[in-house]
Order: structure tokens, then C-alpha cells, then sequence
């Protein structure tokens, strides 16, 4: 078979492999079709011989057996060669998929080289170390936040302390009990406490972060 087309250009191992294949499906099929004849010949032929046996003809019986023999052993030559062009079939389409498997590897392996000349270890390694900074940063900002919200509450609770205290003052200065003209249950009352602030430390840390 040529390996030039019908324009002079060479063929691909591809298109050889299909019609080498399609040539041994081609000829599978014609073994086939001549070995289906020769059964129907088989048939026929011990018909006739049992037909020549009755008729006591024995010399025509004797040449049908010896065509009859011929013709089994065709069968088995047909069976053998069928046989055999499967094999290579078999073959050729283990031989095409391997060569599809390369393929594909092929393509995955340079998509590969690819992903992995662009990766950038070092500078990957800076982006996580600089978000592990400004995360660190941004929990110590919420904290001094939530600690800054907390002492204005406490503020405003310590001011009301002080208004409740000091009109417990007045009314001691008049003569009065505060409990009974407030309603206060005992030990409501008490002085407020005094707390350090907490913030300086986290304040520090936030500053060590900016340097680095």
C-alpha cells in the first residue's frame, strides 16, 4: 500500500493504522462469507451422498467423500485464517490506543512544564508570609477595638455609679435613706473599680508588625 494520498502528501501513522484496519475488518468478512458456502456445501454434498448410497452407487458416493473432505478441511483453513487476521486487528487496535494514550500523556506532560516553570516558590512563600503579618495585624486592631468599645462602656456604667453616689450623698446630707427614696436593693451601691488599661501591649505588637 502507498503511503502518498491522492494529493502526493505523506500519511499520517494514524490514517495507515485505520485503513490497515479497515482492510483486515474487509477481509474478516469475506473469510467469513466463503466459509458460510463451504458449510452449505458441506450439507449439501452428504445429502447427495446418502441419496448416491441408497442408489447403491458407490463410485460417485467415493468422490463426493473425498470433496467432502476437501471441502471440512477448507472450513478449517477458513476458521485458522479468520482466526489469525483477528489477532492483528487486535493488535493494530492495541497499537492505536497505546499510541492515543501517548498522546494524551504528551499533552498533560507540557501542560505540566508549563504550570510548573510559572509557579514561583519565593515569591509564593513572600505573599503567605505577608498575609500572615496582615492577618496577625488585623486581629490585634479588632482586639484593641473591641477593648477601646468595652472601656467606654464601662465608662458609662461608672458614670452612673458616680450619679447614683452622689445622690446618695445629698439625701445622707438631709437625713434621708437613699435605699428607701431609690428603691435600691442593699449593696447596689459600690465604688467604682479601677482598671488598667489593656490596649498598650497589643498596641506594641501592632507596632512590632508595621517595622518588620
Amino acid at each position: 500500500m502507498s503511503f502518498l494520498n491522492i494529493f502526493g502528501s505523506r500519511k499520517t501513522p494514524e490514517q495507515m493504522m485505520r485503513e490497515y484496519k479497515r482492510t483486515l475488518d474487509r477481509t474478516i468478512r469475506e473469510l467469513e462469507r466463503e466459509r458460510t458456502k463451504l458449510q452449505q456445501q458441506e450439507k449439501k454434498l452428504v445429502v447427495d451422498m446418502k441419496k448416491m448410497a441408497k442408489q447403491n452407487q458407490m463410485d460417485a458416493v467415493r468422490i463426493m467423500a473425498k470433496d467432502l473432505v476437501r471441502t471440512r478441511r477448507y472450513i478449517t483453513k477458513f476458521y485458522r485464517m479468520k482466526a489469525e487476521m483477528q489477532a492483528v486487528s487486535l493488535r493494530l487496535q492495541t497499537m492505536k490506543s497505546t499510541q492515543t494514550m501517548v498522546n494524551a500523556m504528551k499533552g498533560v506532560t507540557k501542560a505540566m512544564i508549563s504550570m510548573n516553570s510559572k509557579m514561583n516558590l519565593p515569591a509564593m512563600q513572600r505573599v503567605m508570609m505577608e498575609f500572615e503579618k496582615q492577618n496577625e495585624m488585623m486581629t490585634m486592631k479588632e482586639e484593641i477595638m473591641n477593648d477601646t468599645i468595652d472601656d467606654v462602656m464601662n465608662e458609662e456604667g461608672d458614670e452612673e455609679e458616680e450619679t447614683e453616689e452622689m445622690i446618695s450623698q445629698v439625701l445622707d446630707e438631709i437625713g434621708l435613706d437613699f435605699n428607701q427614696k431609690i428603691g435600691a436593693p442593699d449593696g447596689a451601691i459600690g465604688n467604682p473599680k479601677e482598671e488598667v488599661p489593656e490596649e498598650d501591649d497589643l498596641q506594641a505588637r501592632l507596632d512590632r508588625l508595621r517595622k518588620s
